[in-house]
């Protein structure tokens, strides 16, 4: 994404000093790996859209204290992931309602349209559907992992943070982050591949006792 490793902390320290172009070259660059991180942890567009500003939007107000010591994708992630444990936070202490699900079903005309032969846009149609449910699933799965967990694998999944980042965002131990990651990929495995299998889904551990 950036030209040299020290592209995005020099365009942050012209920033600093007032550079608005910079600032806005920056948000250009970062702002769909933020966007894409923020969805992870609150799998809500309009929200997740809403937070991803907020987080430049801090960015800019910290942009005085910013100290090039590491790389700015780094500083910028640890501001993310701030942001998404107080929304977190803040849900946790004010649950809203669920949204209701559509009905999914109608009696009147059942069996109408049969056809003998597949029509080729619904076969398209349902490809689309069963990719849009897969990602669903994927989604639910990573959004029941630990906070930690969850993030690791987030950071990670935008191929932009190297280990030993994701560490200082996270503030552990590269050898702990190497091993939260591994935990998160086995937990996903785990929980995909009875639904892969069979097309079934359950919040259940396969292998536990009813």
């Amino acid at each position: 994404m950036s030209e040299s490793p020290d592209a995005d902390a020099e365009l942050m320290l012209r920033a600093q000093r007032g550079d608005r172009s910079a600032f806005d070259l920056l948000v250009q660059r970062w702002q769909q790996p933020v966007l894409h991180f923020v969805f992870r942890t609150l799998p809500d567009a309009d929200e997740a859209e809403d937070l991803a500003q907020a987080v430049f939007v801090q960015l800019w107000r910290t942009a005085p204290r910013y100290q090039a010591t590491a790389r700015f994708s780094t500083f910028l992630f640890t501001i993310a992931r701030n942001l998404c444990l107080n929304e977190v936070r803040r849900r946790s202490r004010h649950p809203t309602q669920p949204i209701d699900q559509p009905v999914s079903g109608n009696d009147e005309g059942e069996g109408e349209r049969q056809r003998q032969y597949p029509d080729a846009r619904q076969v398209s149609a349902d490809v689309t559907l069963q990719q849009s449910e897969l990602v669903e699933k994927v989604d639910e799965a990573l959004a029941d992992l630990p906070e930690k967990q969850r993030t690791a694998l987030a950071l990670c999944r935008e191929g932009e943070l190297s280990y030993e980042e994701i560490a200082d965002v996270l503030g552990t131990s590269l050898q702990a982050t190497k091993s939260l990651i591994h935990r998160a990929r086995e937990t996903l495995k785990s929980r995909l591949k009875p639904y892969l299998q069979t097309g079934q889904w359950g919040n259940s551990d396969p292998g536990a006792p009813d």
